[in-house]
């Protein structure tokens, strides 16, 4: 492999993005370290400012249809990097919004939870560029790094302790798989970039080598076998990085193994339909039956986001276009549903110290809006119609269906049954049975701005959802004849040539 550093203007621009947010990481600390007195809020809208500035720039790239490769292709912009890179951006800002009011117990540190939260993000934002194995591992790590300080952040709290010592243990093991697998890859192939693979020769080597990127990365998209830091981690962690992790390393993590089964191992697609065949539907049936048990709301999403991982590996296993489209879109849907629930889990604890479901009970009463909120997010998440999940679902099993893949289809119509009921145990806590205490409950402006934000998503995309469908369909062409071949599909945009 031949590497050139040497970088023109265009391919400056290229990272413009994350020029931009590495920047504004420098000028977090800055303004922190020599404005000590900032209050929290002003410290907050900073970080949002120089997410909505990025998140501007990649929307600009879209729209302009700028992509390109850098550093012997390890390094690629494309449709998809740009999707992903705002899916993790958007929920960024909608995170920090949902913090401002929980950094307030804190007198210290708060401009080392917004630079933590922000260098994760852009760590995120390279993993879905990473176009080779490399890359994918130190732009991992990367990412982790501030995730292992975030989720040990409530210094006083033996939880919070425990789920930093577990989430770093098993961090650092996963770490080690993908390590000794990229290992065995290059061994057996000589080569580290995804396309350069695809042509590969089967060897027991090598397939262990994938298996144990896949372990790797399973462990960062909390999919059964590799869960078990799930529950614990999200229960201990402050609640605004429990949302945090909850959706955007799934995302980042999920635009890898796009390009890894869908690139590099398309010729092997018989065996690893399979791997992905179980996994889904052992993510599915232990989450949403785990689930039915759980008296904490925090570790109740918790099992219910590893039921929805098994949803988006549907797409995955089918490994067709209309299966990446169907995976972009569920991801899209399951952002605003389960920020928007976890925002409310936020006002509640804020408000009554507690994030146990029985203390939910007559939130009809004492916060309407609330109550509301909440039901709607929960139904999204069991894909009721006419919201955001249903069409996510429905979108996922025709993929499912087209590809022959009956069982799942079968076991996740199971699931959302499973899963109704456990959401429908909240709703009667919320509206049937008597509050604890009548008094109504206050929701700061920023937790507003969030709920309102997720409402409106689940509720437009269910109703309308043709224009994300679009995006969608558009953002993963790069798959259309690798994945998909007899399908007939437009052209693909014009490609700016920037980079080699």
């Amino acid at each position: 492999m031949n590497f050139s550093f040497t970088m023109s203007p265009s391919d400056l621009l290229l990272l413009l993005p994350e020029i931009l947010l590495t920047v504004w990481l420098c000028l977090i600390l800055i303004v922190d370290f020599s404005f000590p007195r900032l209050p929290n809020e002003q410290l907050a809208y900073f970080s949002i400012a120089g997410l909505v500035a990025t998140l501007g720039c990649l929307v600009w790239f879209d729209v302009a249809g700028i992509t390109g490769t850098l550093f012997a292709n390890m390094f690629a912009l494309d449709r998809m990097a740009l999707f992903f890179k705002m899916f993790i951006v958007g929920s960024t800002i909608l995170v920090i919004l949902v913090s401002v009011d929980y950094m307030h117990r804190f007198k210290f540190f708060r401009g080392e939870y917004y630079f933590l939260v922000v260098m994760s993000a852009l760590g995120m934002m390279f993993m879905a560029s990473a176009n080779d194995l490399l890359s994918v591992f130190v732009a991992l790590e990367f990412s982790t790094l501030g995730f292992y300080v975030l989720v040990a952040y409530l210094r006083d709290d033996m939880g919070s302790n425990e789920a930093g010592i577990k989430f770093f243990i098993l961090g650092i093991f996963a770490a080690a798989l993908l390590a000794y697998g990229i290992s065995l890859v290059y061994g057996e192939t000589g080569k580290l970039v995804f396309s350069d693979m695809k042509n590969a020769q089967a060897s027991p080597g090598l397939a262990i080598g994938f298996l144990l990127i896949f372990a790797a990365l399973g462990f960062k998209i909390g999919s059964v076998p590799f869960h078990s830091w799930i529950p614990d981690t999200y229960h201990g962690s402050p609640t605004p990085v429990t949302a945090f992790l909850s959706i955007a390393p799934k995302g980042a993590a999920f635009a890898i193994l796009l390009r890894m089964f869908l690139v590099s191992l398309v010729t092997f697609k018989p065996i690893w339909t399979l791997l992905l065949v179980a996994a889904s539907i052992l993510s599915m049936t232990y989450g949403n039956i785990v689930a039915i048990a759980q008296k904490n709301m925090k570790r109740l999403l918790a099992y219910s986001g590893i039921a929805q991982i098994g949803n988006v590996l549907i797409g995955l296993a089918t490994g067709t276009k209309m299966g990446s489209d169907a995976m972009l879109f569920y991801l899209l849907t399951y952002l605003f549903a389960n920020l928007g629930a976890f925002a409310i889990v936020i006002a509640v604890s804020e408000a009554i110290g507690s994030e146990e479901i029985d203390d939910y009970s007559g939130l009809g009463r004492r916060s309407p809006f609330l109550a509301f909120s909440m039901l709607i997010f929960l139904l999204s998440l069991a894909g009721v119609p006419p919201l955001a999940g249903f069409i996510g679902k429905l979108y996922i099993f025709v993929a499912a269906i087209k590809e022959g893949l009956y069982v799942l289809i079968t076991v996740g119509l199971i699931n959302i049954v499973i899963s109704m009921y456990y959401y429908l145990i909240v709703v009667k806590k919320m509206y049937v049975s008597e509050p604890h205490d009548r008094s109504p409950l206050k929701v700061s402006g920023p937790i507003k701005v969030v709920i309102y934000v997720c409402l409106a998503g689940t509720l437009a995309i269910g109703i309308y959802p043709q224009p994300v469908t679009d995006w969608v369909v558009s953002a993963v062409m790069m798959f259309a004849d690798v994945a998909d071949p007899t399908a007939s599909l437009p052209a693909p945009p014009a490609v700016i040539p920037f980079g080699g």
